[in-house]
């Protein structure tokens, strides 16, 4: 199975309903998804290849086990320009373990300064400030699994 068709069933996966999925084709490829481990794994039996890839996780409102609601999240959120996540992935404050922080509360940014890093699909994606002006609130911690439209900063 060719990695772009595996890629879109992924994402097909991370869109639905489903919780897991099991595949065995002819050709001796294995597809094991679930989004409760969010980790997605396609074994191809033929060369023994792993593809591993985070989940996009897309969990409607009704699911959230902790009895918030995204609106109310967005709702608490105070004043400001909003940086928000352009896509699922693990947010990091900084760029290695042993480095400073990109950005602290109360440092002034420009427009385009890297706020953070999002991992997505095992690459390290940098997002930039879309505002000048001082971070005001980091709004998730190092290493916190995020969804897309997640708000990150706040820049006033």
């Amino acid at each position: 199975m060719e990695y772009d068709k595996i890629k879109q069933l992924i994402e097909d996966m991370g869109k639905s309903k489903l919780d897991s999925l099991e595949i065995e084709f002819p050709d001796g490829t294995k597809i094991s998804m679930t989004k409760n481990g969010k980790k997605y794994n396609a074994v191809n039996v033929n060369n023994g290849s792993v593809i591993e890839a985070s989940a996009p996780m897309t969990v409607p409102v009704v699911q959230n086990s902790v009895g918030t609601s995204l609106v109310a999240t967005e709702k608490e959120t105070p004043t400001g320009n909003v940086v928000k996540s352009p896509m699922v992935g693990t947010f990091y404050s900084k760029p290695s373990p042993d480095a400073e922080p990109f950005v602290e509360v109360g440092q002034v940014v420009k427009k385009g300064q890297t706020l953070c890093i999002i991992e997505a699909m095992k690459l390290m994606n940098e997002i930039e400030s879309e505002f000048d002006g001082k971070v005001k609130e980091v709004l998730v911690s190092d290493g916190e699994a995020i969804e897309y439209g997640k708000p990150l900063f706040i820049i006033e």
